[in-house]
């Protein structure tokens, strides 16, 4: 096989070193976009026919397959990343290439469950139910020793709530003495309270009245009782005032291995990072002009970054009575520096097109359009 470009190519499937696109038709084929006229159009922008060209149509073909991919990729990982949030325990089994996608919330309410575990209010830890005996007389307990070596094979716990405290001032908010005679009767049973008496008040008073019997109970309670608490320190619990019977104490709790397990919600087939969302590469055909016009340029910047490595086998060549250097050094330099400025070029269009920037511009395009309109005078002023 010629190793210099002999000024025309005939693509067959199998000639590109991966073979992604070799059966697409616009790829194959012969129309404007197809690799063959790629290669024409290639080997012209280096030079030919005036200079002879070390490249062949097999390198001109793994070239335009490597910038067709890296295209793909460019635009997969900016896809990945503007919608990783959405995709958070995502099907690894459905290709997401060349599909919308809607955002959602799940990946929030993932965190709001964190949350929602501390603060009492729902999550993904099961709280559990444990119960103690109180001894006559004992103030201190160890839920340790008592509860998780026992119940929970020596797991470590953490007690959220103890159920030891005064009835709460409600329970005595009714009044057994307020309502008398039969005419309060009457009333209570028109109310449906049959002869029990929450008073007449309670159906005839305002709702701050309500609320100052309430408040006016708890303040007696500090005042003249002994306030029920308790300290927990690791789990010690230690209770006031000091027992004088013997009884039941309940408490809820959690496992700290289930609150501090990282793979809550997980299994095996769900999108879990960058590495595995379901990304393929493109399909060549939904490439539109404008990625195909990219995909060109930086091929012909891998082609001259491939002649400049043949060519700089050797710095020069001797010739009849003289010497000539070869530009493979300073192909290779131009190859770089073309691949990195369109590379740029095409993250920041991508960036451009981002979520959040189109938000942006959407609420820039609201806010001008606000003032447009506050400046355009009412018909009535208008003749």
């Amino acid at each position: 096989m010629e190793a210099i470009w002999p000024g025309s190519s005939s693509f067959s499937p199998g000639d590109t070193p991966y073979g992604f696109y070799d059966n697409e038709a616009q790829f194959n084929g012969s129309g404007v976009h197809s690799v063959d006229r790629f290669s024409d159009w290639a080997a012209k922008r280096l030079g030919f026919p005036i200079i002879a060209i070390e490249l062949q149509d097999k390198q001109f073909y793994a070239c335009y397959e490597e910038a067709v991919t890296e295209y793909s990729a460019q635009v997969n990982q900016f896809n990945i990343k503007d919608n990783l949030l959405s995709l958070g325990s995502g099907s690894t089994k459905t290709n997401l290439t060349h599909r919308k996608l809607t955002p959602t919330i799940g990946r929030n309410i993932q965190l709001a469950e964190q949350y929602g575990t501390e603060a009492g209010v729902g999550g993904t830890v099961d709280f559990k139910s444990g119960s103690i005996q109180i001894t006559s007389g004992s103030q201190v307990y160890d839920l340790n020793a008592l509860w998780a070596n026992v119940s929970e094979s020596g797991d470590a716990i953490e007690v959220r709530k103890v159920f030891y405290e005064g009835s709460p001032a409600v329970t005595r908010y009714f009044d057994p003495y307020a309502g008398t005679g039969d005419g309060s009767y009457n009333m209570l049973d028109s109310f449906g309270w049959g002869n029990k008496s929450p008073g007449i008040s309670f159906m005839m008073m305002p709702m701050y009245a309500d609320l100052l019997k309430v408040q006016a109970i708890e303040f007696n309670d500090q005042m003249r009782k002994s306030a029920y608490s308790f300290e927990l320190i690791n789990n010690n619990l230690r209770i006031f005032p000091n027992p004088t019977a013997n009884y039941k104490l309940h408490f809820t709790y959690l496992l700290k291995k289930d609150r501090n397990n990282t793979l809550q919600g997980t299994s095996e087939g769900v999108i879990s990072d960058f590495s595995n969302v379901p990304y393929d590469n493109m399909k060549y055909e939904f490439i539109n002009d404008v990625g195909k016009q990219w995909v060109k340029k930086y091929a012909l910047a891998l082609c001259k970054e491939l002649l400049g490595t043949i060519r700089s086998k050797y710095a020069s060549l001797p010739i009849p009575g003289a010497e000539t250097t070869l530009d493979g050094d300073t192909l290779r330099t131009e190859a770089s520096t073309e691949k990195e400025i369109l590379v740029t070029q095409l993250r920041e269009m991508l960036e451009q097109t981002s979520r959040k920037a189109l938000l942006e511009a959407d609420k820039d395009e609201a806010q001008h359009l606000q003032e447009k309109l506050q400046k355009v005078p009412y018909p009535i002023y208008i003749g």
